[in-house]
C-alpha cells in the first residue's frame, strides 16, 4: 500500500523528511536576536521562494558561510541573501553539513589544502629549519607560522571551490527535478526557467 504523503521507506525518502524537519521557518529566522534590525528585509517573500536561480545561490551560500564563518552561519547567510538574493532556506539549511561530526575532517582538510598551496612540505636547501643544528620550533610556533596560515588559505580555498560546487549541483539537480516533473505529467521537453 503506498504511502498517503508519498513518500516511502528508503534512504531519500529519510532525507526529504529530515530536511523538512530542519529546514528553517521564517518565524526560526525572526526569533534570532541577531537580525531584528534587518528581520524585515531578511523575511521578504522573495527571499523565501524556491525558483531555479534562488535556490542554487542559496545553496551556494550556504557551503561559503558554512566553511568561512565558524560560529554564526545561519544568520550570516540569512544577512548576505539579501544582496545576492539568495534563498534563506536553502542556505540556512546547507551550513548544516558542518557539524560537531563532519568539522574535524573539514580542518584536516582545510589544513591539506592550505599546506599544500603554500609548499609547506617541502625543503629548502639553505633553510635554517632543515639544518640539523637548528633547535626545532616548538608547538605554539608551529601552530602560529604554519597551521594557522595553512588553515586559513584552505578554508578560503574550500569556501569558494565548495560554493561553485554547491551551485552547480543544485543548478542541476533543480533542472533534474523539474524535468522528471515533467516527465511524470507526461510533457516531452521541458523549459527549466
Amino acid at each position: 500500500m503506498a504511502d498517503p504523503a508519498g513518500e516511502g521507506r528508503g534512504l531519500g525518502s529519510r532525507a526529504l523528511r529530515w530536511v523538512r524537519a530542519n529546514l528553517p521557518t521564517r518565524e526560526s529566522i525572526e526569533s534570532i536576536r541577531f537580525l531584528r534590525p534587518v528581520a524585515h528585509r531578511v523575511l521578504a517573500p522573495e527571499l523565501w521562494r524556491f525558483t531555479r536561480r534562488s535556490v542554487p545561490r542559496g545553496v551556494a551560500l550556504g557551503m561559503f558561510t558554512g566553511i568561512l564563518i565558524p560560529l554564526g552561519q545561519i544568520p550570516a547567510s540569512a544577512v548576505l541573501a539579501l544582496p545576492l538574493r539568495a534563498n534563506v532556506p536553502a542556505a540556512a539549511l546547507t551550513t548544516f553539513f558542518t557539524n560537531p561530526i563532519t568539522t574535524p575532517l573539514l580542518f584536516i582538510l582545510y589544513y591539506k589544502v592550505g599546506a599544500w598551496l603554500l609548499h609547506l612540505d617541502r625543503v629548502v636547501p639553505g633553510d635554517p629549519i632543515g639544518n640539523a643544528v637548528a633547535a626545532p620550533p616548538g608547538w605554539l610556533d608551529w601552530l602560529v607560522a604554519e597551521v594557522g596560515p595553512a588553515t586559513a588559505l584552505g578554508m578560503l580555498v574550500c569556501s569558494v571551490v565548495g560554493a561553485v560546487l554547491g551551485y552547480a549541483i543544485a543548478a542541476l539537480g533543480w533542472r533534474w527535478w523539474i524535468a522528471a516533473k515533467w516527465k511524470r505529467r507526461g510533457h516531452g521537453k521541458f523549459d527549466a526557467h
